[in-house]
């Protein structure tokens, strides 16, 4: 066997985070004494197929500089030129494609130890991570992700899911990449709205209600006043139409702008931006109660993130960022010349320039001299620079908010941040359908995952037997609950919104949350059955293992730090989820195969030693996504849970 890179773990040496870099390592230094190649370059061109009939790991000929009319002939000579191998076999042409397939013992005796060895650390490669990986002195990169973001005092719904369970997967996956992560929560803390909050609870508030249910209290109040404050503003748009018209045809209109004027000084809304004025003006009064509000929503958020597996470095909020800040922020898109008057307001009218145009005209302060969100948001992007230094700032943030955000980068760069805004980055994704907020039909998050825990605990209960042997069968339904709610929302892109349905998230048909938990409770329970112990595991003679079941999942586990890594480039929640049902699916059908109970002693240590490996990479998957494996679970209405199954393990 030919001698591979050092240690045989890479171009740049040894790297026990990803295994198959030694097949890589070995493949390009065989190939590039055949091709005339660039070792480096071939093993950067080596990548894994679609499916295993076509090899394990791929390699585009015409990727080497090889001209198109030369790729097959090329291929074919390369191919036939390719030195006998210890780890693979002679590769497979397919085309312009070199096809290799590993060679199933040596993968079998480096693959399985290695997983059993770095447990939870597999498939995590804190290299990524490095601002220099020639040299860790200098630091990890640091990534600054915004993610959740919901309005104090109003509840957190299924509409804020999708920004918390993927800015906290994104958070882990940088994590695992070795990236120095820090999670921001910028809450919609601050506005006219707290004014009409206030009101609201002086009219309707009950201190009791407040401090058992804060976030649901305040949300009742909240619907409570809007039923005042919509008909007052409907009337008050009404008459203003009026007035229009009256003013259009010459009428006398005196009469009816002293009504408007009468109308609007009692409105509930302009108390509401009286008391807001008082906020901003620092009322010490006014104040305290919209910290007492904010500290009291912020402690109900923390226990909901518990749930979901979440936590926050730093509570940011529009309330955060200091007026000073905003008023530079202005100040320097005037004398930068980004900033315009137009008819009383001041915009910057990206239009100009044709590389710009589509994004339009962004209004910077109103006529009224009142600033927008524009100026909050790039004080508190300046800010953020200011405080982390980060190599990476992230926006997990609804599409809707596509346009806001490309002019912010866009005009953070026109005013001279280039760097800044070149760090930013907005990952964006599709709306849950059917919610709403001021009408009170609004489904709470809380809401909905309590509902799925009762529907699974009633499952669960079915089948009284293995009920009995969980610990805590409530929490148990309560993870499963939780686990059926986030995978049902990470099963598509990003970008595909979806309508809210309890229905389909709580279904047990085709590949879901419990079926992803059943597969794990399952592996913990022919461990459990097995009896070894991870010194039976350690010796097991893995050579045992021939079956092509045992093989070809084998070929799946090695394949999970790629997965990892891949998804740092999509980041796609979905790039792992399709990863763990495709590796369980095949778990599924290998235990008819592969039995441990009954087998002779050695051939059962080897089976428990795949199946251990198996459980692992599946229990680091599910973590990734912010999961909590179950190690028991309950038999559940789909045909694939079936807990007489695990009985014939």
């Amino acid at each position: 066997m030919a001698t591979t890179f050092a240690n045989g773990f890479g171009p740049d040496g040894f790297d026990e985070s990803n295994p198959v870099n030694i097949y890589r390592s070995h493949i390009a230094e065989l190939l590039a004494s055949v091709a005339q190649k660039s070792a480096r370059d071939i093993y950067d061109r080596l990548s894994w197929t679609q499916t295993f009939d076509k090899g394990d790991l791929g390699l585009a000929v015409p990727s080497l500089r090889v001209p198109p009319k030369e790729a097959g002939a090329t291929a074919s000579k390369w191919g036939e030129n390719f030195p006998e191998s210890d780890l693979v076999e002679k590769p497979v042409v397919a085309g312009t494609f070199l096809q290799f397939f590993f060679k199933p013992q040596p993968l079998l005796k480096i693959i399985i130890p290695s997983i059993l060895q770095r447990k939870t650390l597999y498939g995590a490669n804190p290299k990524l991570g490095l601002r220099d990986e020639s040299n860790p002195s200098k630091g990890r990169k640091r990534a600054i992700i915004e993610f959740s973001s919901p309005n104090i005092a109003k509840p957190f719904h299924a509409g804020h899911l999708r920004s918390t369970i993927i800015g906290g997967f994104l958070s882990n996956v940088h994590s695992a990449a070795g990236w120095d992560v820090v999670r921001i929560n910028y809450l919609g803390d601050w506005g006219r709205q707290f004014g009409l909050l206030a009101i609201a609870f002086d009219q309707y508030g009950s201190e009791e209600k407040l401090q058992k249910d804060p976030i649901g209290h305040l949300f009742d109040i909240y619907v409570e006043i809007n039923k005042v404050s919509k008909p007052e503003e409907d009337e008050i748009k009404e008459k203003k139409e009026e007035l229009k018209i009256a003013s259009e045809s010459g009428k006398d209109s005196a009469a009816l702008t002293k009504d408007i004027e009468a109308l609007e000084s009692k409105s509930v809304n302009e108390k509401a931006r009286h008391y807001f004025k008082r906020m901003e003006d620092g009322d010490e009064t006014a104040l305290a109660i919209w910290r007492r509000f904010r500290d009291l929503s912020i402690e109900r958020y923390k226990k909901t993130y518990a749930r979901l597996n979440i936590e926050f470095d730093y509570y940011s909020g529009e309330s955060q960022v200091e007026m000073d800040r905003m008023d530079r922020a202005a100040q320097q898109l005037e004398e930068t010349g980004v900033s315009e008057p137009s008819a009383g307001a001041v915009i910057v009218d990206l239009t100009k320039n044709p590389k710009t145009k589509k994004l339009g005209k962004a209004l910077v302060r109103k006529r009224d001299g009142s600033t927008l969100y524009l100026t909050r948001d790039i004080g508190e992007a300046v800010k953020r620079e200011e405080l982390y230094h980060p190599d990476k700032m992230v926006y997990v943030v609804a599409s809707q908010q596509d346009l806001h955000l490309a002019q912010l980068f866009k005009i953070l760069e026109l005013m001279g941040h280039q760097e800044l805004a070149a760090k930013c980055q907005h990952i964006n994704f599709g709306m849950v359908q059917g919610m709403s907020t001021r009408k009170g039909t609004v489904k709470f998050l809380d809401d909905i995952l309590r509902d799925v825990g009762e529907k699974m605990h009633e499952v669960m209960q079915k089948n009284q037997a293995k009920y009995e042997q969980v610990a805590d069968p409530r929490q148990t339904a309560d993870t499963l609950g939780i686990t059926a709610v986030m995978v049902q929302d990470m099963m598509g892109k990003r970008i595909n919104g979806y309508e809210f349905s309890l229905e389909r998230m709580t279904s047990f048909e085709g590949d879901t949350g419990p079926y992803l938990q059943y597969a794990h409770a399952r592996l913990c329970s022919i461990t459990r059955k097995a009896g070894l112990s991870e010194e039976d595991l350690g010796s097991a003679d893995l050579s045992l293992l021939q079956e092509p079941h045992a093989i070809n999942l084998v070929r799946a586990l090695a394949s999970w730090p790629d997965v990892v890594q891949n998804t740092l480039k999509t980041q796609e929640p979905v790039t792992v989820l399709s990863y763990l049902f495709k590796m369980t699916h095949m778990l599924s059908s290998s235990y008819d195969v592969l039995k441990v109970v009954g087998s002779e002693p050695e051939i059962k240590k080897a089976r428990m030693a795949l199946y251990e490996a198996a459980r692992q990479v599946l229990n680091n998957g599910m973590k990734l996504l912010g999961l909590s494996p179950v190690e028991r679970s309950v038999e559940g209405t789909c045909t694939k849970i079936r807990f007489a199954d695990m009985d014939r393990m």
